[in-house]
C-alpha cells in the first residue's frame, strides 16, 4: 500500500487553520475538558453534544465534582445523550482519579490508559490534543478519509490499522492539530454521501478521487435489518404516587429509573406481560387498567415498541426482585431522576385527563 506523502501534514495543518469548526472544547488544553468532550462524541453527533458540554460543566466544573457526584446526578446529566455505559465509566474514572491522584487529571500515559471506559481512539485523542503525543486518534470519520486517500480495500478493525500505520510517520508535528483536522475534513468535506471533493485539500493525493472512485471508499459491511421488539410496561399507581424501578448497573440503559416492564413472550398480550413482569420484577399483582398508548424507539441494534398501560396496586410492597431499587413517587417527581428516552416519551401522555385511572368502589 502506497505511503501517505509528507506533504499531506502541512496541507492539513494550514487548512486546519483556516478552516477548522468552531468548538467550544477547542483552544482549551484542560484535560479534563478534552476528556470529557470526547467521551460525549463517541456515538453522538457534535451539535447535540455542545448543549451537553457546557451545561455538564456549569454543574460539574472539575473532576472532583463529578467523583463526589451520585450516580443519579450524573445520569440525570447525561440524560438524552444515550449510551449511558459511558456516562457509568467517566463516573467510575473520576472517582479512581479523585481517590489516586487528588482529583487531578494523571500525567502518565498509563495511569489514564488503566481508567474506566478509556479505550484507544479516547487514550490517542486526549494524549495527542493535551500532551503532544504522536498517536492516531482513528475515528469514523478519519477512517473514511484515510479509507478514500489510500483506496483501502479493508473494514472494520483491519481498516482502523491500516489508518493508524499510515498516519504515524506523519504525527510528528503537532500530533492533536493533524488528528482534529482529519476529522473536521470527514465531518465537513469528506463526508459519507456527497463529499465535496473540489474544496478538499487532499484531493491531488486522493487515490479514491484521481480515479473517480470516492463513493467506492471506505467499503461498507452489508448491515442485516435490525429486529422489532415487542414490549410493555404498566405505570403503577397507589393513590396518587407511582412506582418507578432502578435497572442493574451493567448492561443496557444501566443505572437508570423506568417504568417496570419488559419483552413480550411469544403469545402473551401487552397486557398478560404487563401482569406477569411487573410480578417478576417488583413482586406485585396488579390491575391493568386504560391503556396509556404506544411509542417507539430505536437503539442501536434493535428497536421496540412499547405500549403502555395504567395500572393499580391494591395490596402487597413492591420489592426490587429484577432491578436493585423500588420508590413510589409523584407524578411531578418525574423530572428528578434519570429516564430511558422511550419513557421519557409517555410523559406527555401521562399529563392527559386519563393520567389517574377511576378505582372501583
Amino acid at each position: 500500500m502506497t505511503a501517505l506523502p509528507a506533504e499531506i501534514a502541512r496541507v492539513l495543518l494550514d487548512w486546519y487553520q483556516h478552516h477548522q469548526r468552531r468548538l467550544p472544547w477547542r483552544g482549551d488544553p484542560d484535560p479534563y475538558h478534552v476528556w470529557l468532550s470526547e467521551v460525549m462524541l463517541q456515538q453522538t453527533q457534535v451539535d447535540t453534544v455542545k448543549s451537553y458540554y457546557r451545561r455538564w460543566l456549569e454543574r460539574f466544573p472539575t473532576i472532583g465534582h463529578v467523583a463526589r457526584a451520585s450516580q443519579d446526578e450524573v445520569l440525570k446529566a447525561w440524560e438524552g445523550l444515550g449510551y449511558y455505559r459511558r456516562a457509568r465509566q467517566f463516573h467510575a474514572a473520576c472517582h479512581t482519579i479523585e481517590q489516586d491522584h487528588g482529583g487531578q487529571f494523571p500525567t502518565s500515559p498509563e495511569s489514564f490508559r488503566q481508567l474506566p471506559g478509556v479505550g484507544p481512539y479516547t487514550f490517542a485523542a486526549v494524549r495527542s490534543i493535551c500532551f503532544g503525543d504522536p498517536l492516531p486518534a482513528v475515528d469514523g470519520n478519519l477512517r473514511r478519509v484515510l479509507a478514500r486517500l489510500l483506496k483501502a480495500p479493508q473494514t472494520g478493525p483491519a481498516l482502523t490499522k491500516v489508518a493508524e500505520s499510515s498516519l504515524a510517520p506523519l504525527m510528528h508535528t503537532r500530533p492533536g492539530d493533524i488528528n482534529q483536522a482529519i476529522m473536521d475534513l470527514g465531518a465537513t468535506l469528506c463526508t459519507p454521501q456527497k463529499p465535496h471533493c473540489l474544496q478538499c485539500p487532499l484531493s491531488r493525493h486522493c487515490g479514491a478521487y484521481l480515479s473517480n472512485q470516492v463513493q467506492r471508499f471506505p467499503r461498507r459491511e452489508i448491515r442485516k435489518p435490525i429486529p422489532l421488539v415487542p414490549v410493555a410496561l404498566g405505570v403503577v399507581w397507589r393513590g396518587d404516587e407511582l412506582l418507578i424501578c432502578r435497572r442493574p448497573s451493567d448492561g443496557l440503559l444501566g443505572g437508570l429509573w423506568e417504568f417496570p416492564g419488559g419483552k413480550l413472550e411469544p403469545g402473551e398480550t401487552s397486557a398478560e406481560a404487563v401482569r406477569r413482569e411487573i410480578m417478576e420484577e417488583v413482586g406485585l399483582a396488579v390491575e391493568v387498567g386504560p391503556f396509556i398508548g404506544t411509542v417507539r424507539h430505536t437503539y442501536t441494534h434493535f428497536a421496540i415498541t412499547l405500549d403502555a398501560y395504567h395500572c393499580i396496586s391494591r395490596d402487597g410492597e413492591a420489592r426490587p426482585l429484577g432491578c436493585t431499587q423500588v420508590r413510589w413517587i409523584r407524578l411531578a417527581e418525574l423530572s428528578r431522576f434519570p429516564f430511558p428516552k422511550a419513557n421519557h416519551k409517555l410523559f406527555p401522555l401521562l399529563k392527559s385527563p386519563f393520567a389517574l385511572p377511576e378505582v372501583a368502589a
